[in-house]
């Protein structure tokens, strides 16, 4: 089955006729009987929180599944590759939080193949064949190839003549996904948290480097961050990294950038310096999770200037996180 729609999911109030398709496998029947919500979700941000929230409570009211369609990859990589967003969470992260939330993920692969569903025709594919009896929407959320200019009140007048019941999500005002890939590009990772929830993160994998930071008297985890994924200005940050293998958390200062003191070119590189660590990561997932942006990268006159600041780095990383809970 495939589903087209226009939704617009891109954390803007902007009414963009922009049509999405996606093709849906049909559920188990024991699961249907269910509240939805369809979107990227990317981040799971708290605008979306504030969705799932809703899904939850109603579910339980109703005794409906809640559950959240989103996509398998942004549906600009298709539409127009050239302006698909850098990702704030990956596809098995997304997954985790979402089930965090209390709300069932369902992954639909993106497909333009269709673009002509209606409103209605979607509404009734997803009652007769997902079991959906209430779909909730955002304040700027418009679905199908007829609904570009429709209200919340038109949808919820389709929903009615098909006994689909459609509410209106509650609206947190200046938090979208698009403002936080700004204040992470932009390297305020206070305000992207602020948004998320959380503090912005990447997971990887350590990979091997020149062990430039070993001569230097810190040692770095050099980290290839996923493919599309959104990363912060270039830059020293304060940072919790969280090794996977056993679960430990330590305070870190991460660089972004090129090096310029000790190497020539403009690679970019990513590299955590864990403070209290002693071991071996190469080849293991780390978690770095972004608190604050410390100082620009820079080129030292002197390797003993490099390591002075670097040593007054870490001062100011482990000020800050014992200023943190929850987080040593």
């Amino acid at each position: 089955m495939t589903i087209c729609t226009n939704l617009n999911i891109f954390g803007s109030t902007d009414k963009k006729n922009v049509y999405i398709c996606v093709t849906m496998q049909n559920e188990p029947k024991e699961k249907r009987g269910r509240i939805a919500a369809v979107g990227t979700f990317d981040g799971v941000h708290l605008g979306h929180k504030s969705v799932l929230n809703l899904l939850k409570s109603q579910g339980l009211q109703r005794q409906l599944e809640p559950v959240a369609f989103t996509f398998r990859r942004h549906p600009l990589c298709l539409i127009n590759p050239a302006n698909e967003p850098p990702e704030l969470t990956p596809l098995w992260k997304k997954k985790k939080l979402l089930d965090e939330a209390g709300v069932s993920p369902i992954v639909l692969d993106f497909d333009e193949a269709l673009r002509a569903t209606s409103a209605l025709q979607w509404m009734e594919r997803l009652v007769n064949e997902f079991g959906v009896k209430v779909l909730v929407v955002g304040y700027d959320h418009t679905f199908g190839s007829d609904g570009i200019n429709m209200s919340v009140e038109d949808y919820r007048n389709l929903g009615r003549s098909i006994g689909l019941e459609v509410i209106l999500g509650d609206e947190i005002e200046g938090v979208s996904s698009s403002a936080i890939r700004k204040a992470v590009k932009d390297g305020d990772m206070p305000a992207a948290r602020k948004m998320l929830g959380r503090p912005f993160s990447i997971t990887s994998k350590v990979t091997e480097g020149n062990k430039l930071g070993h001569s230097l008297g810190f040692p770095t985890a050099n980290i290839m961050p996923p493919a599309g994924g959104a990363l912060p200005k270039p830059g020293v940050y304060a940072a919790i990294v969280k090794t996977l293998s056993d679960g430990r958390k330590f305070p870190a200062m991460v660089n972004i950038g090129t090096r310029p003191t000790v190497m020539r070119g403009n690679d970019t590189v990513l590299e955590a310096h864990l403070i209290g660590f002693s071991g071996d990561l190469y080849g293991k997932e780390i978690t770095v999770r972004f608190l604050k942006r410390l100082r620009d990268e820079k080129k030292f006159d002197s390797i003993e200037a490099l390591k002075n600041q670097l040593a007054a780095d870490k001062i100011e990383t482990e000020d800050l996180i014992k200023s943190e809970s929850g987080l040593k």
